[in-house]
């Protein structure tokens, strides 16, 4: 059934989250891409110590702009994001749902009104964006990795692992926060929305990134393999999955079709395995 995009209280609205460091080449045409998409009425930058003029730019783009001082990693980023959209909420609307996006997408960010479009008319709780890939193209260690945690966890055969793209309901925030460390957030919560009886969806868009061509240090790659190692492996030793019964089989799964467990929500409860708390350091319409 369609969700109503408008209720009595007001419009449903949609807040963009925005977590980087020293993006201040890529930042501004993502920030001017998002104010293009339909419903969004706020767009959260979060800095996470840049040690380049990335607020100043994101600011004059349009952006409320928060800074941490110093790097707290991608999850506390995500939830200063998310604590700054829940201030900025009208007591008398419902509260925004919330579009994460990468900074360095450009114009193609425009791409995720698909995604809102997905959770706003009641089609999944969660939608992810992924980008089409050409069969037998390689994967490496950490997608599959990711893959794996997810499917053996939840049963969903899900395409694209590490899209950063989604955008999810407050309902859902509020269940999977505080998120897991570092770059295990992303796959933290998907597992975490699963075992809650939410539905999630992939959508295919046509993202492009702006510095897809730039080789991350060994250092960064390792950092983003053990974060999403240990968020998968926190949920296993607290026997945090979903029951063989409840799952879907994977041939009656596609990109484009939404996943949730059958029948009801399950009540496990969630590991306490958050990052920081994180501060508001600055603001900036």
């Amino acid at each position: 059934m369609e969700r109503e995009s408008e209720t009595s209280a007001g419009p449903q609205r949609v807040a963009v989250i925005i977590a980087c460091q020293d993006v201040r080449k890529y930042i501004s045409s993502t920030v001017r891409a998002c104010r293009a998409i339909p419903s969004v009425d706020l767009i959260v930058v979060v800095d996470d110590g840049s040690t380049d003029d990335t607020s100043q730019v994101a600011r004059a783009a349009g952006a409320v702009v928060v800074r941490h001082s110093v790097s707290r990693g991608r999850a506390s980023a995500l939830e200063t994001g998310v604590k700054v959209a829940a201030m900025r909420d009208r007591t008398d609307w419902p509260a925004r749902n919330l579009l994460f996006l990468s900074p360095d997408l450009g114009d193609s960010a425009v791409e995720a009104n698909a995604l809102v479009e997905a959770v706003n008319s009641g089609l999944a709780d969660c939608a992810v964006g992924v980008v089409p890939v050409e069969d037998g193209t390689r994967r490496g260690a950490t997608w599959v990795m990711a893959g794996n945690g997810i499917r053996q966890s939840t049963g969903w055969d899900v395409s694209g692992p590490l899209s950063l793209q989604r955008c999810l309901t407050r309902e859902v925030i509020n269940e999977v926060m505080p998120f897991s460390n570092g770059w295990g957030a992303d796959v933290g919560m998907t597992i975490d929305l699963l075992i809650a009886g939410f539905s999630i969806v992939e959508i295919p868009c046509a993202f492009h990134h702006l510095d897809e061509h730039r080789v991350e240090p060994n250092s960064h790659k390792r950092a983003q393999y053990w974060d999403i190692w240990w968020a998968i492996k926190a949920r296993r030793l607290r026997r945090r999955r979903v029951p063989l019964v409840l799952r879907i089989p994977s041939w009656d799964q596609e990109v484009g079709r939404p996943y949730a467990i059958r029948g009801r929500t399950l009540s496990a409860s969630r590991p306490d395995e958050g990052g920081d708390q994180p501060e508001e350091e600055s603001t900036g319409a």
